[in-house]
């Protein structure tokens, strides 16, 4: 296991203790935030047909509920700066069951994005943010497997959440499904209860001992695969967060954009997020396309969650080896491939069991990514920046999260079939992965550059230090003797 990280938290995460109640609670809320607008898509056919509108404008539904999520990235960020995640995720769960209790008398669609997209969304991302950052506060050496298992409420919350819509439409139609779904979405509140603050004070930080300048060196050369890349830069933050003590900067970090490991995870996120959610929105109404009936389609998204479940758990215990953790961002550029691949087969599986295999292959990759998509930009950033970082994210990438289904939706309407959105999806996916190979093997070349050029600075400056002391041991020594 790799050693601990340097971290500028200030002082040492638990890495267990009630930190496994705080994944819990994060697995709850997180959950939600991921698998309530996948699992809404269950009654997009029949909201369809009963407001009689087309794909591309049933899609935005979803869309713009995802789109809300991420877009409230930085007034999230900014309020668990404030308050701590906490109460923000109670006020999320609140939000988010507000918005499924007035939609529940919505009169037109247009009065569904506003309750379902813009109140729900914004609930959503308040359960979100808060979640991932609080664990990056209690984890610091077993961070990849907290993130991996809290990851895995996404699929759990999904699978289950399918079956039942299904059900709840079968027995109360759309609008008592959604009143109660109101209801159900208020455990996010329990899990945010849990999320008590970490105790800073349990475990101070050790203070370094003085130890040989030699051996620094060579310990520091030992460890440096281990090390985050934040670490790695921490002379270069130190400088520009020194320039960045402005209004905006006590509640967000805008340095990060001169980041380069940041740039990198945002560009490629950009494109990447036009193909991420629209499969699976698309999932059952694709089956129910092809002539498979309503439970068979719905089944297919339970399978998709089962997989999705097994794997991110099993991709946090791979990351959190030492053999991964120093490259997971190499991992994290397959995930995204693997992807793009997924997609780009989908058509080519005829009738039900080729949906099946689709949904089974699919699962693994969209949980591989998942449960690698924050810990990687954690990696990159360092826990004490994260909170910004994810709020930035969120509201760059609330764009394509927002225009993927519904362009995929138009492709659908004007194809008259889904292989053309799955084509669209793949490219979109398959792209940033080369991308992110790329340059994930070019930024770990400069990471390595720089850092031998810190230790090679530090020895040198151990050296003058002992030339400098013996020195003056040799001036003492003369007086003495005179």
């Amino acid at each position: 296991m790799p050693p601990a990280e340097k971290s500028k938290l200030g002082y040492t995460p638990p890495d267990g203790g009630w930190g496994w109640v705080i994944v819990f609670g994060a697995f709850i809320s997180i959950g939600f935030s991921y698998a309530f607008p996948k699992s809404l898509t269950i009654y997009f056919k029949e909201i369809q047909e009963y407001f009689s509108v087309s794909y591309s404008e049933i899609a935005w539904l979803s869309s713009v509920m995802l789109a809300s999520m991420y877009a409230g990235g930085p007034v999230s960020s900014i309020l668990v700066n404030r308050y701590g995640s906490r109460p923000v995720v109670m006020v999320g769960g609140l939000l988010v069951s507000t918005g499924m209790i007035l939609a529940s008398f919505g009169t037109t669609i247009m009065h569904l994005y506003l309750c379902v997209g813009l109140i729900g969304g914004f609930g959503l991302a308040f359960n979100l943010q808060p979640s991932l950052t609080i664990i990056g506060t209690y984890f610091q050496i077993k961070r990849p497997l907290a993130n991996g298992l809290a990851m895995t409420g996404s699929p759990v919350v999904l699978f289950t959440l399918a079956p039942l819509n299904q059900w709840l439409f079968d027995s109360f139609g759309w609008r008592g499904s959604f009143l109660i779904l109101g209801g159900i979405v208020l455990h996010c509140c329990i899990a945010g209860a849990l999320m008590r603050p970490v105790n800073k004070h349990a475990q101070p930080k050790p203070k370094a001992e003085p130890a040989g300048c030699n051996g620094e060196a060579a310990e520091k050369v030992a460890s440096s695969e281990a090390n985050s890349q934040s670490d790695k830069l921490l002379s270069k933050e130190n400088k520009e967060e020194s320039k960045s003590q402005g209004c905006v900067q006590k509640f967000i970090d805008l340095s990060l954009f001169k980041h380069r490991g940041f740039i990198i995870y945002l560009v490629g996120n950009v494109v990447l997020f036009f193909g991420f959610f629209a499969p699976v929105v698309f999932l059952a109404p694709y089956a129910k396309h092809q002539g498979i009936d309503e439970y068979s389609a719905a089944f297919l998204l339970s399978i998709f969650a089962l997989t999705d479940m097994f794997i991110r758990p099993i991709t946090g215990i791979l990351g959190n080896t030492k053999w991964v953790r120093p490259r997971i961002q190499y991992f994290f550029s397959f995930a995204v491939f693997y992807n793009g691949v997924c997609h780009l087969f989908c058509p080519l599986l005829p009738g039900y069991s080729g949906k099946v295999v689709y949904a089974v292959f699919f699962g693994l990759a969209f949980g591989m990514l998942s449960a690698l998509l924050f810990e990687v930009l954690m990696d990159l950033v360092g826990a004490h920046r994260f909170s910004s970082a994810v709020g930035l994210v969120t509201i760059i990438e609330c764009g394509p999260v927002l225009l993927g289904p519904p362009l995929s939706g138009a492709l659908v309407d004007i194809f008259g079939d889904y292989k053309y959105m799955y084509y669209a999806c793949g490219v979109f996916m398959l792209v940033p992965g080369i991308y992110f190979f790329i340059m994930h093997y070019y930024n770990y070349k400069k990471l390595d550059e720089e850092h031998r050029q810190d230790v090679a600075a530090e020895l040198r400056t151990c050296e003058e230090a002992v030339q400098l002391r013996l020195r003056q041991d040799g001036k003492t020594a003369h007086e003495t003797d005179g």
